[in-house]
């Protein structure tokens, strides 16, 4: 250590903080400036007493951050969903627990998540990535789910994401149960034409029943999602897997249709680099795009107690993040699914914080792979709709 104030670290001592503080000096400033600007305009002039003009009498977005309205990082709320295609990426919440077979909760998943990434800032240090200074992002709210009707909601939800896929933002979808996995790519495959879409599913659970408890529920979303032209089951992707959750109809159907599985065993003993190359090589292998559903019960249940199903054994909050973001800078992802929050079990926000973080991390992995913001619509987003991308089902 030296007392001496010119000092400074070797590169040797830190290459990622070097490349970090490099980083942030070239991001600019605009959109912050414009938010304290319109913060004032609308929140008006801060008492007299106030030294940092900066600040309004009322709160006007990020700051403070116990204050405010909660949206997803405080962004923009998005009234007039008709003008979704205006921004880069939109957040949809799906408040919908009626496939739920065990630990009601996740239907308060979304409200859960918004309320703590209130903590969080648009800057991370290490990726040099500033949300707010290079993309456009607004939360639209909740799809109108129906409680206790699985099919309806569904109907619903396909509709809704569907509606945002096709404008070109980017779908973010704060779940909910997994159950919800089914109609959100149905929603994609709507606008697919005769594109493919290939998923990278990331959970301690298959999902891959046709029905349990007699529906479709949430341990069935990719027994349905692969019955579609669209996504085919050998692009079907699972990370984590294992336990002692998970049933012996659903082991059958990865095994009749030779889907792709990954244990948490797996993924330690070949490397991070070496899973997300399995991952991609097969969700990729005559796909266009990749759907991402990120399950939180994925991660270890220590680190992530608000779930329905919490099951020991999983991966590491570290593992997931780097597995995940090596898969994103290296496939075109035209989406983002984050399930089974469940804040009636969370403890401290953990569970919620936990989603957060991947809702963040993706986004700023887009934007060092250049895939956002978008220039113009990716070439597999079709503007009509085919209603009949799925199979009748009763």
């Amino acid at each position: 250590m030296t007392n001496e104030p010119n000092f400074q670290a070797p590169n040797s001592f830190s290459f990622e903080a070097q490349r970090a503080l490099e980083r942030e000096a070239r991001l600019p400033l605009t959109g912050w400036q414009q938010e304290v600007s319109k913060g004032l305009e609308y929140g008006l002039e801060a008492a007299d007493s106030i030294r940092d003009r900066s600040i309004p009498t009322f709160s006007r977005g990020e700051l403070p951050h116990y204050a405010g309205i909660n949206t997803f990082l405080k962004a923009p709320y998005l009234e007039d969903v008709r003008k979704v295609g205006e921004y880069d990426v939109a957040i949809v919440g799906i408040p919908h627990d009626s496939g739920t077979t065990y630990r009601p909760g996740t239907r308060f998943g979304p409200q859960g998540i918004r309320r703590i990434s209130a903590l969080y800032t648009p800057y991370n240090f290490e990726l040099g990535v500033d949300l707010r200074e290079q993309i456009t992002l607004c939360d639209v709210g909740d799809v109108f789910t129906i409680p206790a009707n699985n099919e309806k909601s569904f109907d619903q939800i396909s509709k809704g994401v569907a509606h945002v896929f096709a404008s070109g933002a980017f779908p973010i979808l704060l779940g909910g149960d997994h159950s919800i996995g089914f109609p959100t790519v149905r929603g994609v495959c709507r606008h697919l034409g005769d594109k493919k879409v290939g998923i990278i599913h990331f959970d301690r659970h298959v999902d891959t029943q046709e029905t349990d408890l007699d529906e479709r529920m949430h341990t069935c979303p990719w027994f349905h999602a692969t019955n579609m032209a669209n996504a085919p089951a050998k692009n079907l992707v699972q990370l984590g897997i294992g336990g002692w959750q998970v049933p012996r109809q659903g082991v059958k159907v990865c095994r009749d249709r030779a889907t792709n599985i990954l244990t948490v065993t797996d993924i330690t003993e070949m490397g991070i680099d070496a899973a997300a190359e399995f991952a991609l090589e097969r969700a990729l292998d005559g796909t266009d795009c990749v759907w991402i559903s990120f399950d939180i019960d994925c991660i270890d249940a220590g680190f992530v107690p608000g779930t329905g199903w919490p099951e020991p054994g999983g991966l590491l909050p570290r593992e997931a993040l780097a597995l995940l973001g090596k898969i994103v800078q290296r496939a075109p992802i035209c989406g983002l699914e984050v399930v089974e929050v469940s804040p009636p079990y969370d403890v401290s926000d953990m569970t919620a914080l936990m989603a957060t973080r991947v809702i963040c991390d993706t986004m700023a992995h887009l934007v060092i792979s250049g895939q956002l913001p978008r220039r113009e619509k990716p070439a597999y987003i079709h503007a009509e709709a085919n209603m009949a991308v799925d199979q009748a089902w009763s």
